[in-house]
């Protein structure tokens, strides 16, 4: 019996075992100093990274739609379907293509760093060359299926890379915890980036002081509900999950983001497109009021959604500014096209 309690203790969240450890004390009548009372460090830790990289491909959209996968919609009500692209270390690598003209690269990879700076060197050098490669193999699947006689042409590299981050195996507790979330939501606090090419950690120093001044983000939102946390920034999402069916999975928020920065590629068209001197022109079907109904489902909640999602949904839109930009867009569009 002692083995299988101590098992089942072994299994437990960090903060799970922290809570039986002082009840165990109060049990016995013996004064305990909590583990908070010892300054939070930084550690190794388990990691998922989710790669969003998305882009604007247009009319040659088409030919990518009719061969791939059909998928479910997402909180945005975006009809989409995948294929599958080979990456060299990612556990998944898929392109999310949407009937409106946007692809979005999604890229999953498991990590077990030594440290939160670690993870942001490796962060900042992959961002260099991963837009490259992905507009390289969304081009290749767009010349491999275009119709017969039709023209392919190059596709845009995607602008920018947004990072989620799932942190798993852990041993932070408390203000800890909360500390390596916002770290790992707005990591270039930990790295020098002067040099683009050749971004390099400020040492362990930097994030030991992070971890004992309860380091946060002024514009990082957190979110959890009081059973899972997670945090919002403009650049990443961090989310720790626990074993609780009341909690967030992080599948959940990786299909929020898929619509949101599938959203955020069209609107950017349509703003660049003004911004350049010109009226933007979409098909009917994805004008104005398309971009009306989707800010609509994004922002709007729904009767059996869980107040740990409608916090989560507001933290990652208000954090990514994608409303704003989505009404900005509505309005050039009903300029353009009434």
């Amino acid at each position: 019996m002692a083995q299988i309690l101590d098992t089942a203790l072994a299994q437990c969240s960090p903060k799970e075992k922290e809570a039986f450890r002082l009840r165990l004390a109060v049990l016995h009548g013996t004064a305990v100093a909590t583990a908070s009372a010892e300054p939070p460090q930084p550690a190794p830790c388990t990691v998922v990274s989710h790669k969003f990289l998305p882009t604007y491909v247009g009319e040659q959209i088409a030919s990518l739609y009719a061969v791939g996968a059909p998928a479910p919609s997402g909180p945005g009500g975006l009809e989409r379907r995948t294929l599958p692209v080979g990456h060299r270390s990612a556990k998944s690598s898929a392109v999310h293509v949407y009937e409106c003209g946007v692809t979005v690269v999604h890229l999953e990879e498991h990590h077990r760093i030594e440290s939160l700076t670690d993870l942001a060197v490796w962060r900042y050098r992959t961002y260099l060359h991963e837009p490259g490669w992905a507009g390289k193999q969304i081009t290749q699947l767009v010349k491999l299926h275009a119709a017969e006689g039709a023209p392919a042409h190059e596709v845009p590299v995607p602008q920018y890379v947004l990072s989620v981050y799932e942190l798993r195996e852990n041993s932070w507790t408390g203000a800890g915890l909360d500390t390596a979330l916002q770290l790992l939501a707005t990591p270039s606090v930990l790295v020098n980036r002067q040099d683009p090419e050749n971004v390099v950690s400020l040492g362990p120093d930097i994030e030991a002081a992070k971890f004992r001044e309860g380091w946060m983000h002024p514009e990082a939102l957190s979110f959890g509900g009081n059973v899972s946390q997670g945090v919002a920034g403009w650049s990443g999402v961090s989310y720790h999950p626990q074993p609780d069916e009341r909690a967030l999975t992080t599948s959940q928020i990786v299909a929020l983001e898929l619509d949101v920065q599938a959203l955020w590629a069209l609107s950017s068209h349509v703003l660049h497109t003004v911004e350049d001197g010109h009226d933007p022109v979409m098909p009917p079907e994805y004008g104005w009021r398309f971009l009306r109904s989707a800010y609509t489902r994004l922002t709007t909640a729904r009767p059996t959604e869980t107040a740990q999602h409608r916090v989560m949904r507001e933290a990652i839109l208000t954090t990514s500014e994608l409303p704003d930009r989505l009404r900005a867009a509505q309005d050039a569009l009903r300029d353009s096209n009434p």
